[in-house]
């Protein structure tokens, strides 16, 4: 059966998967400079005798075309960048760029598909249709790579009914996947706030115009938005995380400076949520004598796993791992790129077990002890080759 070989070529690969990911988890590259990561990639299909284009820059997209005759395409989407984090982790593949790590997974979803490039490419005789392997830029850093390489035509020539990825989970254990119908992933916007006021000494406030007290109305008048506001069958997120007032223990500054994110899976509210936190902040610094420069960038869009697709890629899970391991996930307020993906195509997006709590391996994504129990790579490659196989009809 074919099922029973793409395990058998899967657990073949899985040695070399693992080299291939310890190399990108010990050479890591940030959004849009994967210029490395890239050239490795390229490597990789060239041994495999897969064609392929580049694209977004540091884009790599292959094609691998099956024995069998069929129209249909399906594209496979792994991303490649690392994050501004330095490792902590001391193991043999830590990362040689202090302050770039892969704490994030991507090094595994890039090797993780190269593997299965690997797999498909030796039973392509044994399956009809194509598919488009899209190595991908930039994930963690606005506008994202997946919008730059739709807008460079990524999903045309040939354009394919389904696009489907996987994410390290490090909630789930390795030999487990998790997956979620429907709305999945949030949206994200970031926010840039200046507050500003009048400084002076702190010991004369009445002389001053305070941005710091200006900015603590602010914070928690917004939160009345997403308490008060917002549809709460809607969920939604407001966060600030970075808050700079340059003053002294006897200094009031002359402005504060607040980074902050919201998130939302309703894009009707994401609208209203935007206008009704400009005009609140504005109000509130006008009415207590100072001004506010209320910035959004607009972010990535919520993630939706089309229903129909994801029941297959489900069923295809089950035949693969059991149904024992195959998790029902909640919705997860993160977000994530792959999300114009899913708002242009029929899309399935699900989560790849990686902790061992035996191994120590529970570390979250962006944290500099992040890492993964490598048994995962066993199932990544064969998996994703068998979802792909299925999906295609054979």
């Amino acid at each position: 059966m074919l099922i029973d070989r793409i395990k058998k070529l899967a657990e073949e690969i899985h040695a070399d998967v693992t080299t291939n990911r310890r190399h990108l988890h010990a050479n890591p590259e940030l959004s849009f400079e994967e210029y490395k990561t890239a050239a490795f990639v390229k490597a990789e299909l060239d041994k495999l005798g897969i064609p392929y284009q580049e694209m977004a820059n540091t884009g790599v997209v292959g094609i691998l075309t099956g024995g069998k005759t069929s129209d249909k395409v399906i594209a496979l989407r792994a991303d490649m960048d690392a994050l501004p984090i330095t490792e902590a982790n001391e193991v043999d593949y830590k990362s040689k760029n202090v302050g770039v790590m892969h704490a994030c997974g991507h090094d595994v979803h890039t090797s993780s598909l190269l593997g299965t490039a690997k797999i498909l490419s030796q039973i392509k005789d044994d399956f009809a249709g194509t598919v488009k392997f899209i190595f991908q830029p930039a994930e963690e850093r606005l506008p994202g790579g997946a919008n730059l390489m739709i807008k460079e035509g990524v999903l045309e020539n040939p354009k394919p009914t389904a696009v489907m990825g996987q994410h390290v989970m490090p909630l789930i254990d390795a030999g487990k996947i998790g997956l979620r119908s429907g709305k999945y992933m949030a949206s994200t916007d970031e926010l840039y706030v200046t507050i500003k006021g009048k400084g002076g000494h702190g010991a004369q406030p009445q002389q001053n115009i305070d941005p710091v007290v200006i900015m603590a109305q602010i914070i928690t008048a917004l939160q009345t938005i997403i308490s008060r506001s917002s549809d709460p069958r809607s969920p939604s997120v407001l966060s600030f995380g970075k808050v700079i007032a340059n003053g002294a223990t006897n200094v009031i500054p002359n402005e504060v400076y607040l980074e902050g994110t919201f998130r939302t899976l309703n894009e009707k509210w994401r609208a209203e949520a935007h206008l009704k936190m400009k005009k609140m902040a504005e109000s509130i610094a006008e009415g207590m004598g100072g001004s506010c420069d209320f910035r959004i960038e607009h972010g990535y869009p919520f993630l939706i796993n089309e229903e129909k697709l994801t029941a297959r890629v489900k069923d295809a899970a089950i035949d693969y791992l059991g149904a024992e391991n195959v998790l029902d996930l909640d919705i997860w307020m993160a977000a994530e790129d792959f999300a114009y993906f899913s708002q242009v195509s029929d899309a399935c997006f699900y989560r790849l077990g990686t902790r061992n709590e035996e191994k120590g391996i529970t570390s979250s994504v962006h944290t500099p002890t992040f890492d993964i129990d490598e048994k995962a790579l066993g199932l990544s490659t064969g998996l994703m080759a068998y979802m792909a196989v299925k999906e295609l009809g054979n």
